[in-house]
């Protein structure tokens, strides 16, 4: 018997991460890749968290460490969290929290909380490849938001006919993968069209922490918290997460939305891994309670100095006709090519001849389109990597338009 002619229609649309393949490449001594959205593991801090782990299997804490725990979360860190939440202008308590295995499960609830076969995701063109992987399970249709409103909610509807738009989703703060932000009055506009719809809007949070320029703008949630003057009757769901901050490996992220949502999503929660380690979460929340606010400085230095090299890197090696986005914050640079390059045969140019990986733009669109574009990442290289490794993308692309 073949069980693959027994497996689920959804099965169809789903595929091998293309990041997931090209980490492997770190493996590789001789390649210097920009390819993965990884944090430097120098950085992490490592010696809070052995302290933590230890404090939480001491004789005091182990029976509540190693033993299960509830669906919603770690008590004490989900506190802490809506606390931060409310600097951020949310106000709210911690049953609006739910501690997820990493903001990519809270995509994947989302996408089965929201979506049936046929209805319409709205997402960015390009957009987190993550988020696509994880929606695609749920047999959606992917239409292209476009925050500064070239587009009616009539637009959008007559377009999901006969299903309905069920979300937006879109990360507004230093977006995987072009690092893009989006301003104050695009922000207003995503809220203006989800309401005109009746729809929820997903914001993926994940590099808010990482700003290195300019002024901070408020979450989406802030601002519709501000027009409701209550969390629970907010349509934005909240997507945050410690991987780019503390530690990807831990696997913490969490969920800050209205009450019924939160509720609903516990029962997903349930129903999949019962609850998040609580060792982990018990962890994190002692590195966070302890000097997060520090941490986050020394890591912002950090990744600050790697982009401003990468920036000046492309200035200087980069051939007329490329362009780039000078990102405020977050781990990434989106580079777009001359029309009729194709970064998937530029990535194999590149490795063959000069040793060096990023990632291809198409891989980032819901409908296969931006062949002509690629992903770098600066946060989990050196600057000295950066200088070594643009010079010989310079020179694969240089190669690539005279051919």
């Amino acid at each position: 018997m073949n069980l693959s002619d027994i497996f689920a229609s959804r099965i169809q649309g789903m595929k091998a991460s293309e990041i997931r393949e090209l980490l492997k490449l770190l493996d590789q001594p001789d390649i210097i890749s920009f390819a993965g959205g990884i944090p430097d593991p120098a950085l992490f801090p490592v010696q809070a968290f052995q302290d933590a782990m230890a404090d939480a299997l001491s004789n005091g804490n182990h029976a509540a460490s190693l033993q299960y725990s509830t669906s919603e979360g770690y008590l004490p860190l989900r506190e802490w969290i809506a606390g931060e939440m409310a600097r951020l202008g949310v106000p709210c308590n911690a049953e609006n929290i739910l501690i997820t295995s990493g903001s990519q499960q809270a995509l994947d609830y989302l996408g089965k909380l929201f979506l049936s076969p046929g209805d319409t995701a709205l997402v960015g063109w390009p957009t987190y490849l993550g988020a696509l992987g994880a929606f695609n399970a749920y047999e959606p249709r992917f239409d292209r938001l476009q925050p500064g409103g070239n587009r009616s909610a009539q637009d959008y509807a007559q377009a999901a006919a006969p299903g309905r738009v069920k979300f937006a989703y879109l990360s507004v703060d230093f977006a995987n993968p072009t690092g893009v932000t989006l301003t104050r009055p695009e922000r207003e506009n995503v809220l203006d069209m989800a309401a005109a719809m009746d729809c929820a809007v997903i914001e993926d949070a994940a590099y808010q922490s990482l700003r290195y320029d300019g002024a901070a703008i408020p979450p989406i949630l802030a601002l519709e918290c501000a027009r409701t003057g209550d969390i629970n009757a907010c349509r934005t769901i909240y997507c945050g997460s410690f991987s780019k901050t503390l530690s990807p490996g831990l696997r913490i992220g969490w969920v800050c939305a209205a009450k019924p949502v939160i509720d609903q999503l516990v029962l997903l929660k349930q129903a999949g891994d019962l609850h998040t380690p609580t060792l982990n979460q018990m962890a994190i929340a002692e590195v966070a309670m302890g000097d997060f606010e520090g941490h986050l400085e020394r890591i912002r230095a950090s990744y600050r100095a790697r982009r401003d090299r990468m920036l000046a890197a492309l200035e200087q090696h980069m051939p007329k006709g490329v362009e780039w986005t000078r990102p405020e914050g977050g781990m990434f640079v989106w580079l777009t090519l001359p029309k009729g390059m194709d970064g998937a045969k530029l990535l194999a140019d590149a490795l063959k001849s000069e040793k060096v990986a990023f990632v291809p733009g198409g891989a980032f669109f819901a409908d296969g389109s931006g062949q002509n574009s690629l992903r770098l990442n600066f946060s989990s290289s050196s600057q000295q990597q950066i200088d070594v490794g643009i010079a010989r993308l310079g020179r694969v692309l240089t190669g690539a338009l005279r051919a």
